[in-house]
């Protein structure tokens, strides 16, 4: 018997997910399950369904096609071809485990990831999300997502892994995988950006009620606001620019993606144009909360950001690749895991 029939014990890398082609129609189809989701668009489901149907979709569809088409490869989406690329890595680093890669939208769904490793073997899947911060809009839907599809495979058991923001495997693997491109392209400012949330996703997720009902709740990190999103990102943007040895003031933090009022604050957006025209000239972007360069670093960042940043009198934006499958990512999920796997060989 080989050593993976041998093996009862799977990994499932799980990210958000992306559209089968960078087209109207299927970009359409990818944004209504994503938006369809209530963790994603928290609004009664009658209304959800008219506002995506009816509003979202229809216009942003075409506008985010577009969007896809400029960072499109020859091999697919720069995720998903990320993401295979990750899953085989980690898959030679880890070699007597099947690890299998699964998208919460869209495919590959994480319902066939789980049949495929069910198939070779697997009884139980160690499950790891490839978002560092916990929120319900990622970390909550694709955790209850992998539970509904492994309830539906007889003799399957999933175990879901919690968080990683502040687990120093990762911490040393941004530093590492950071610390390369700014060397080679030095800089007068450096910029965290994390993907943004609406306010309400951050205070309904607080029983305590706690969250942001003071400028400084975020932080320090402690019991109080340890699950908090935003907490959970200012917590992780401290502890890499501490591990860069940045000094205070030549770093910040902002939030990216938001999509109307009431979210996340600062903007990415207009943190790019202060900056500049507070007198940086060349800036470093680094995109933490991300594992894998997509569409909101590529094109947002890279594309639009650069745009925003020059308009207001920067010279060079620099966005630092994502984790990727770099051997230092590899390594700490390699180090997050094996303490799940002990035994199973």
């Amino acid at each position: 018997m080989s050593s993976e029939t041998a093996s009862k014990t799977g990994v499932l890398l799980v990210n958000l997910g992306t559209p089968l082609a960078p087209e109207p129609g299927p970009v359409g189809t990818y944004l209504r399950e994503f938006l369809g989701d209530p963790s994603v668009i928290d609004l009664p489901g009658p209304l959800r369904w008219l506002l995506v149907n009816c509003i979202i979709v229809p216009t942003r569809a075409p506008k985010s096609a577009e969007a896809y088409q400029k960072v499109w490869t020859s091999q697919g989406s720069p995720l998903l071809v990320h993401s295979y690329e990750l899953r085989d890595a980690l898959a030679e680093r880890l070699a007597s485990h099947p690890l299998d890669v699964g998208m919460r939208y869209g495919r590959p769904t994480i319902a066939s990831a789980l049949e495929r490793l069910k198939i070779r073997g697997c009884e139980r899947v160690i499950c790891l999300s490839l978002y560092p911060h916990a929120a319900e809009s990622s970390t909550g839907t694709a955790t209850r997502a992998l539970h509904e599809a492994a309830a539906d495979i007889d003799g399957l058991e999933v175990q879901v892994l919690p968080e990683y923001f502040d687990h120093p495997a990762w911490i040393e693997a941004v530093r590492a995988t950071a610390a390369s491109g700014m060397s080679e392209a030095p800089s007068d400012h450096v910029l965290f950006s994390f993907h943004g949330l609406p306010e309400r996703h951050i205070q309904k997720a607080d029983p305590g009620g706690h969250c942001l009902k003071s400028a400084d709740c975020c932080e320090p990190l402690c019991d109080t606001n340890r699950h908090c999103y935003k907490a959970q990102c200012l917590s992780s943007a401290q502890a890499i620019a501490d591990a860069l040895g940045l000094e205070a003031g030549a770093w910040s933090t902002s939030f990216q993606s938001g999509l109307g009022r009431r979210w996340l604050l600062p903007s990415t957006e207009k943190t790019l144009a202060s900056l500049a025209e507070s007198g940086v000239r060349k800036l470093t972007v680094l995109t933490p909360g991300f594992s894998a360069d997509c569409l909101e670093t590529i094109e947002e960042l890279g594309m639009r950001g650069a745009e925003i940043f020059q308009e207001a009198g920067g010279e060079e934006l620099h966005v630092l690749p994502c984790l990727n499958a770099s051997p230092a990512w590899v390594e700490a999920l390699a180090t997050m895991l094996e303490p799940h796997l002990i035994g199973e060989a």
